[in-house]
Order: C-alpha cells, then sequence, then structure tokens
C-alpha cells in the first residue's frame, strides 16, 4: 500500500524505491505475479510507445485530448464556424441545414489524406449564420452506395429526440450567444478521502410518472443526498442514448449531455450546485462499447464498418448487440480521450466510474468465461492488450491533468493491478467495485434460512480485496432493481410491503426482521467491504418494487421509471426509519474516517451465535445476526483500552427498532486478553441488532 500511495500515477514517472520502471513494480506488491512479468513489461511498453507516437505526432498526450477544438463545430471570433469530420471511407461530405435549407449541393466540405472533411461556413458582422440550436447533418457519398448517407456529426454536443415524429435524434448546433452562457460559481471541493457515493439517474429522480429533469434533481434530490450524508454523485445515463429503456448504457452521441432532461447549461447548474453542497460528481462513462444505431450513431458511419469499430465479429458485442470499438487506432484514441476531457473540462466533471471495464480487458469480453481468480487468465491471449492499454491511457491522461480527479473500474474479473500506480506498471484507477458483496446476500437471501448464515463465510466475501486496491462495497447494485430481480427490503418484505410499513399497521415479524437485517447489511458492507461505499438512489430507504422503464413490453408505462421519495416524507410510514439510519451512518463515517482507515481486524465470527465483531478506525463494532437469541453480558475483545460509548445502533426507535439497548451505557475496558485482543469489555447485544462504540473522548 505504501509504495502504491508514494509512486506517481504516470508511465512517464519513476517508481518510488528502488524499483524497476519497466511495469513490473507490481511485483513488489504481490509476488503472485512473478511468473507473469513478461506480460506487464509488453504491456507497460505498448503505453509507453503510444506515449511516444502522440508526443511526436500531436506535441503530446494534453493536446491530442484537445481532439474537440479540432473536429466538430467550433466558432471563430469573427462568426466563421469550422466543421471537421474523420470520414476516410467516403467520397465527398457536404452539411446541410436548417441553415442552407437542407440544400444537399450548397455547403461541399474538403478532403485532406488523413480522410478528414472539413468545411468553413463564413459568420457575418461577427456572428455565426448558422442558427444557434438550429438542425444539421452531415451529407455523405460512399462507394458502392447511390444513396446519400445522412448521419449526425460524430462530436455534436446536442441532439435531441422527438418521439411524436420518429425515434431518430436530430443534430443541433448548440453556440448560446456569450451573455447567455452558464458560469460556474462554485470551487470544486477537494478529493474526499472517503468515498460515499450516491449513484442516480436523473430520469426516474421524481415520484411522478415522467422523466424527470436536470433543474428538478437539482431542486429535490441534491438536498435530500446532502442530506443523507452522501460527499461523491455517480450520474448514470448522462451520455445520450436513443433508447431510453437501455439505463444509459447504449451511446449514440458521445459529446451530447442527455436532451431527455432538459438543456446542457441545466446540467451544468445540477453539478455547479453539488460542488456548492461539498460533492464531489462522477459520470458514468461507457467507453466499453457504443450503439449500433446507423442513423443516429457513430455505426456505419462512413460507409464503413470499421471507422470507430473493429471490423466485423470483433467489432460486435453479441450479449449487448452494440458495436466495440478500436482501442489500438490513432483517431478512434483521439476521439475516447477528447471525450474524458470534454466532459471535465467542459461540465466539470470530478471524475469517472468506467462502465463495462471487464469487456475492455479481454477479447471474449467476459462473455460465458467464469473467472476462478487463477493469474494465468489475466495475461496471455485472452486479454486485449489494446483495451488494457487504453485504459491505462486514459489514467494517465486524467491523473496528469486533474490531479483530483477520481476514477473507478466495473470489473467482475479481479484484473490484479486495475488500481495500482501507472509507475508499477497498474492500470491506474482508484477505485474498483466490489461485485462479488451484492451477489452474496441476494444469494442467501434467496437461497438459506437465516440460522444458516454463514459468519466465516460473510466476512470472508467483504474482506477478500486485492490488498492495497481501493475498493468500492454496495450491499446492492442497480442492476438488482431491475425488473426480473428485486431490492434487498423487497426480498426481505415482499408482499407486506403493501400493507405493514405504515407505523399505524402492525409491526409484523416480516417487516420486523426486514428493517433490521437492511440496516445490518448496510453497516457491515460500510464498515468491513472496502475504502468506499456506494447506494443507488431509493435503496436507502428500501425503496419498494422494482425499476423497470417505459417500454413496448408494459405499453410504455412510467410507474416503475420513479424514485418515490413521497415515500421517505410520510411521517407515518417506516421507510423514513430506514432513512435516517443510513443518514447516520454516513455522517458517523464522515466523523470517524473509516473508509480511508487501514482494513478492519475481525477479533470474533461465532457461527453458533451467529455474532461478528471487529475494529476499524478506533471504532468497535459489534453485530448480532442470530434471528431468536439475544446476549447479555456478550464479552468481546477490544486493543485500545478506556470507556466506550455507543456511536450507532441498529436498535433505536429513530431508525425502526425496539430501543432494547440502551444508548446511554458506559462500557468500561477490563486489562485481560480476549480473542487475541489486550482487553474486553461486555455489552447487551438482542437479536438482529448491531452497535457501534467509540472511545468516550471522542465524542
Amino acid at each position: 500500500m505504501a509504495l502504491n500511495n508514494a509512486s506517481g500515477n504516470s508511465i512517464t514517472e519513476n517508481p518510488a524505491g528502488n524499483v524497476a520502471n519497466d511495469g513490473t513494480g507490481i511485483v513488489q506488491l504481490d509476488p503472485w505475479l512473478s511468473p507473469f512479468k513478461d506480460g506487464l513489461r509488453t504491456r507497460y511498453a505498448k503505453a509507453q510507445e503510444w506515449l511516444k507516437t502522440i508526443q511526436d505526432t500531436e506535441g503530446g498526450l494534453e493536446k491530442f485530448s484537445r481532439g474537440f477544438e479540432k473536429f466538430g463545430f467550433n466558432v471563430k471570433e469573427n462568426g466563421d464556424v469550422v466543421y471537421r469530420e474523420w470520414a476516410p471511407n467516403a467520397l465527398r461530405a457536404y452539411l446541410i441545414g436548417d441553415f442552407n435549407n437542407w440544400d444537399r449541393d450548397a455547403t461541399p466540405m474538403t478532403k485532406d489524406n488523413f480522410g478528414v472533411f472539413e468545411v468553413t461556413v463564413p459568420g457575418k458582422d461577427g456572428q455565426s449564420t448558422i442558427p444557434h440550436d438550429s438542425k444539421l447533418k452531415i451529407s455523405l457519398v460512399v462507394p458502392n452506395d447511390h444513396a446519400r448517407q445522412e448521419r449526425i456529426p460524430a462530436w455534436i454536443t446536442r441532439v435531441t429526440q422527438d418521439l411524436n415524429i420518429s425515434p431518430v435524434y436530430d443534430a443541433r448546433f448548440w453556440n448560446p450567444p456569450k451573455e447567455s452562457k452558464y458560469i460556474f460559481k462554485n470551487k470544486k471541493p477537494s478529493k474526499p478521502q472517503s468515498a460515499r457515493i450516491y449513484e442516480a439517474h436523473v430520469g426516474i429522480s421524481s415520484p411522478d410518472p415522467k422523466v424527470a429533469t436536470y433543474k428538478e434533481f437539482t431542486e429535490n434530490v441534491l438536498p435530500r443526498i446532502k442530506h443523507l450524508g452522501y460527499n461523491v454523485i455517480q450520474l448514470m445515463a448522462i451520455m445520450e442514448h436513443a433508447y431510453y429503456a437501455s439505463f444509459g448504457y447504449q451511446i449514440n452521441s458521445f459529446f451530447a449531455a442527455s436532451s431527455r432532461y432538459g438543456f446542457p447549461d441545466d446540467l451544468k447548474e445540477l453539478i455547479d450546485t453539488a460542488h456548492g453542497m461539498g460533492i464531489t460528481v462522477l459520470l458514468d462513462v461507457v467507453h466499453s462499447h457504443a450503439s449500433k444505431n446507423v442513423l443516429d450513431g457513430l455505426n456505419m458511419f462512413d460507409g464503413s464498418d470499421h471507422l470507430y469499430f473493429h471490423e466485423g465479429a470483433k467489432g460486435r458485442h453479441e450479449l449487448w448487440d452494440s458495436r466495440l470499438f478500436n482501442y489500438g487506432h490513432h483517431e478512434v484514441l483521439r476521439f475516447l480521450l477528447s471525450n474524458l476531457r470534454f466532459w471535465m473540462d467542459e461540465y466539470q466533471f470530478d471524475g469517472f466510474r468506467f462502465d463495462g471495464v471487464t469487456s475492455m480487458l479481454y477479447s471474449h469480453h467476459g462473455i460465458g468465461t467464469g473467472f476462478s481468480g487463477g493469474y494465468h487468465e489475466y495475461f496471455g491471449p485472452a486479454v486485449d492488450e489494446e483495451g488494457v492499454v487504453y485504459l491505462m491511457l486514459a489514467n494517465e491522461l486524467l491523473h496528469e491533468l486533474y490531479p483530483d480527479v477520481i476514477t473507478i473500474a466495473e470489473d467482475v474479473s479481479g484484473m490484479p493491478g486495475l488500481c495500482v500506480a501507472l509507475s508499477l506498471g497498474g492500470i491506474g484507477f482508484d477505485y474498483r467495485l466490489a461485485m462479488a458483496i451484492p451477489d452474496l446476500y441476494i444469494k442467501w437471501l434467496k437461497e438459506k434460512q437465516d440460522i444458516d448464515w454463514d459468519m466465516a463465510n460473510l466476512t470472508f466475501t467483504l474482506t477478500n480485496r486485492r490488498h492495497g486496491e481501493k475498493t468500492i462495497a454496495y450491499a446492492e447494485s442497480h442492476d438488482q432493481a431491475l425488473v426480473g430481480d428485486k431490492s434487498l427490503l423487497f426480498w426481505l418484505c415482499d408482499a407486506q410491503m403493501y400493507t405493514n410499513m405504515s407505523v399505524l399497521s402492525e409491526l409484523t415479524p416480516v417487516i420486523d426482521r426486514g428493517l433490521s437485517l437492511h440496516k445490518m447489511i448496510r453497516l457491515i458492507t460500510h464498515g468491513l467491504g472496502g475504502e468506499g461505499y456506494l447506494n443507488f438512489e431509493g435503496n436507502e430507504f428500501g425503496h419498494p418494487e422494482w425499476l423497470d422503464f417505459p417500454r413496448e413490453g408494459n405499453n410504455n408505462s412510467f410507474h416503475y421509471a420513479r424514485r418515490q421519495f413521497n415515500l421517505v416524507d410520510d411521517q407515518l410510514l417506516r421507510y423514513r426509519f430506514l432513512n435516517e439510519f443510513d443518514s447516520k451512518m454516513q455522517w458517523t463515517e464522515e466523523k470517524y474516517g473509516w473508509l480511508h482507515s487501514p482494513q478492519a481486524y475481525v477479533s470474533l465470527k461465532h457461527d453458533g451465535d451467529k455474532v461478528i465483531v471487529f475494529e476499524r478506525a478506533g471504532l468497535l463494532w459489534i453485530f448480532n445476526f442470530h434471528p431468536q437469541s439475544s446476549f447479555t453480558d456478550y464479552r468481546v475483545g477490544v486493543e485500545q483500552e478506556g470507556t466506550y460509548r455507543i456511536v450507532i445502533s441498529t436498535d433505536s426507535k429513530d431508525f425502526g427498532g425496539h430501543g432494547n439497548v440502551d444508548e446511554t451505557t458506559r462500557f468500561f475496558t477490563t486489562p485481560f486478553t480476549w480473542n487475541n485482543r489486550k482487553n474486553f469489555l461486555q455489552v447487551y447485544i438482542p437479536s438482529r441488532t448491531a452497535i457501534v462504540l467509540a472511545l468516550e473522548s471522542t465524542l
């Protein structure tokens, strides 16, 4: 960990200490990688080679990543509009739109030796002659096709859809007058030491059956996130996607913020307002694949199937039914790296969660492959080195230009080095997602009785992560909320969520168990599972039902494509207890900082008693998962002597508990070794209850 922290996150830097700078430094962190030194060297050399090529041909990554200043539409001071598009397979190209009455021959473009078409539309009196927000397209003449191919410009920053006319998007020339451009008011927050992430989707962020807007999110949801105590928001489904029900994962316009939620400035205001609240904002970026749409996507852009993508089957993802980027191509790298830079500069995002990283790392894309954890799976012919090197270059660029950036990798394979510094031969991410944790909870809730929960297996799953690589833990994912599956509380309570969530109704054993385990699962995940914590919008209060976007199969209904925040606001419903517990958990982490403290020391995992005890960040965590047994004077070990008090109790009446635990109790340690700890203290720990103790002096 110390070596990783001390080493620069750049391919151009030397690692800390006396470590080789050939990509094999990571072996110092994990000696099991020794047999794969050649693979590490090759990968590193490829990344260095790309950096040299970019330096020699483009003047370095910094200039290379400003592709949006060269491609797409750029307006000069005198009002001239310069438009450039890479389309080597096309024979001729024309710019068409409202500005020239869609005359297919009025505005021809010229082609250079690199397959880039260019045209300048002269301004008039210092103003652009292409009206702001007017529609346009590029019209291409391609080989062996007598019809014109009309496409949406690849670098376009705004596209709109009118479903009354057609599902196909229109490109818009977004060029608001200078005086009305959004000006950011708030300073960006510094990089959080602990990442407590609230994952949100703007469109579903309303109790009403509709697509919610950026403005509504800013007004209604940001204050909720702040109250809960999350310090990072991860926004999904922002990059423009033609099909709403794709959850934002089938991108057709990479530089356009989705117009279904409002205007670009509304998104800027959302991010700026979050910054004013001290909240960091990440974009869920999809560079793993692209929509196969031809009319309003990148597919078959210049009449060839291999412009941005690999040719033939290699360029198609058979499960996602989408196109796969050719990460080994100079212009594709320019497009993707500039895309990252654009979202950081134009919208002031603070970093990214990279979606579908497993698909990028392997040529099999993770399809039909179970990862056993054997190191041979992470090297050799199955690995897509071009994809790995692209991710290294992306992290190089981002960490070089934005020292406070946060990058998160979504990878199911457990690839070693994903979150190791680039100078050591790592891939350079800040965090990875702990994807095995939510799977365990769902499996147990579906298949096991509570009495059969295995405490050793639970602690193993929560602590089984690559040492020194920061991991984000979560109790349930957004995928589990999707139709066909259920959220944790829905698995726990099922039909009784419709009849017994009111405080005026009986607290049935089912609801009591549901509330208790919902809190305990979240608390143990937060305390033991990682160096960051993530929650999907609504799950903090046990959102009922599932998530289903409007589509043909449900008569285009919005009934399940919304988040019912009204349930939390209703003082007569039990959802508010879970909401307030979540808030307590986040704000207590803010105070004690366990997420950025060393991994916990687990002193007890007692399968008969169903008790787990661990220490982290100077706090003592005690969990009793037993469905029936409560324990009085239960002896637990603790290293640090002193007087302890309760800082979190899942049994508090404020959180829908029974109030059986007296939170004013002072616990005194006895200097007698217990469970390999120097002291012990004794607690009353009721069935299905967790308490967290802190030294009285810290309160």
